[in-house]
């Protein structure tokens, strides 16, 4: 029995309507704006979420392969793996969460 993972399998491509152009870019598109700091912090940001999905991903394949054949796998290696993306996605949780408490004080303050 094979298992292929999630990000492996295909299905149908559904395009999205937007209202506005600026509310979803495609990542395709750079930024427009010669302001470097911007760029940086962007690339930053993408560059920092696609660890945590990587980190993700792995935990999920040694996961799998646990299942699927356990002799070719070390629980160790397991347990190390989804605690490291577990540890990520909390940590980016926390992140996320002070930077939108930060962005509604900022626009509430009068």
């Amino acid at each position: 029995m094979k298992i292929i993972p999630h990000y492996k399998t295909t299905g149908d491509v559904v395009n999205l309507k937007t209202s506005r152009t600026n509310h979803i870019k495609d990542s395709k598109n750079k930024f427009s704006t010669t302001d470097t700091v911007t760029e940086n912090f962007a690339n930053l940001l993408t560059k920092s979420l696609n660890e945590v999905n990587n980190l993700e991903l792995k935990a999920t394949d040694l996961t799998n392969e646990m299942a699927v054949n356990p002799d070719n796998v070390n629980i160790h290696d397991v347990l190390i793996a989804a605690e490291q993306a577990e540890m990520a996605v909390l940590l980016t949780k926390g992140i996320l969460d002070r930077v939108i408490r930060s962005y509604r004080e900022i626009t509430s303050m009068r």
